[in-house]
């Protein structure tokens, strides 16, 4: 059975743009293997979840194959089954802290509303 490094392994499959991104979001807590905490040397094998947030929509795959060298994007889809959840449409997102063009630049009290909407 094959294991790769999961930094290298998101990065191979086109998670993430570059490899040095795969490792800061591992650091930063963004990937988890199984359910835990993965740090950038965590190892991966076929059959191993792994769930990565950032970006504009949260992925869940789980690895078919291991691979360390960055593959096309027709190979690297071969190489995970994608659970992830369905991207919420335009329409159903929120819209807090958008303004009208030419309004001027928020008041303190509208700061204060905008940061209540955004959970702050």
């Amino acid at each position: 059975m094959t294991r790769a490094r999961v930094d290298a392994w998101t990065w191979a499959v086109r998670l993430f743009p570059t490899r040095s991104a795969a490792g800061a979001a591992c650091r930063a807590g963004h990937v988890r293997v199984n359910g835990e905490r993965a740090k950038p040397a965590t190892m991966v094998v076929p059959g191993d979840e792994v769930h990565v947030r950032g970006g504009e929509r949260e992925r869940l795959v789980v690895v078919q194959r291991t691979v360390v060298k960055r593959v096309g994007a027709a190979v690297a889809v071969g190489c995970y089954l994608d659970r992830s959840p369905a991207p919420v449409p335009k329409e159903h997102r929120a819209v807090a802290g958008e303004r009208d063009r030419g309004t001027g630049r928020p008041t303190k009290r509208d700061r204060r509303l905008i940061e209540k909407l955004r959970g702050r």
